[in-house]
């Protein structure tokens, strides 16, 4: 028996294998867990559907676009009549235009500052709002990724940065929120992970370069690591842990450099 047999989680966010939401959904499933996964439109529905058909088992998929008005609710409305109840909810969506992800942030757009905000931080609120009464009664927790580009200024970042901080913000405010629901809401701040959206960041290879080189560990980390981070939060094994950020980066956080 598995550390998530007989638990229901929903995951937003696998758009092929390099996705570390599809790190996450392997971790789930290693350890039993029932999952159920979206993806964003037409064009998204193929590949998807490839990756839910390598997880043996009973896998919803639905569509939803966050920035679609009514389809946060449509998709949970049909979770819960062919689902069930939810034990968890993974929120691996962000996204920020090209552009913004380069150059000076002072010179970051009102739509693309609005566009990652909605995507990157906001949808966390109206996904746990759209959850909850599927996980009312059920010691549930919400797992959400954030990247230290939060906290500290990482160049070319920019927008996204920001959008992360926002992330991480409401988490907090959503911990306190759902607590008294027996919902936990924590957040992993993952090292850089080459990922497709990652790539859109102008000269992402010198991050993974800088954190190989300078993290206690001396690597990089990768979708298992986060995968397994994941696992633990949304297990009962972290209980009593609700309205954190924990770091998966091999350390490189602590580092003064």
């Amino acid at each position: 028996m598995g550390l998530m047999t007989g638990k229901n989680v929903v995951i937003f966010g696998i758009a092929n294998k390099r996705s570390i939401a599809w790190g996450i959904a392997q971790a789930l499933h290693r350890e039993g867990a029932r999952l159920a996964l979206n993806y964003q439109n037409e064009r998204m529905e193929e590949p998807v559907r490839k990756l839910a058909a390598e997880l043996p088992g009973n896998t919803f998929l639905a569509p939803c676009d966050v920035t679609v008005p009514g389809d946060i609710d449509r998709f949970f409305d049909r979770l819960g009549k062919e689902f069930g109840p939810l034990d968890g909810l993974v929120h691996s969506i962000a996204f920020a235009k090209r552009e913004e992800l380069g150059g000076n942030f002072v010179d970051t757009s009102w739509d693309g500052y609005a566009l990652a905000q909605q995507v990157s931080a906001w949808s966390l609120i109206a996904l746990c709002k759209g959850a909850a009464p599927l996980m009312a009664g059920r010691d549930a927790s919400v797992v959400c990724l954030s990247y230290y580009g939060a906290e500290k200024v990482v160049t070319n970042y920019n927008v996204m940065g920001v959008a992360k901080a926002a992330l991480e913000a409401n988490t907090r405010y959503l911990a306190n929120d759902l607590g008294p629901k027996g919902v936990r809401v924590n957040a992993i701040s993952a090292g850089p992970i080459k990922t497709v959206s990652a790539m859109g960041v102008a000269d992402f290879g010198s991050l993974l370069d800088t954190m190989a080189q300078k993290s206690p560990l001396r690597r990089n980390v990768d979708q298992a690591d986060v995968g397994n981070a994941a696992l633990f939060l949304l297990s009962g094994l972290a209980h009593g842990v609700t309205g954190q950020t924990l770091y998966v980066d091999a350390g490189y956080s602590i580092m003064g450099v």
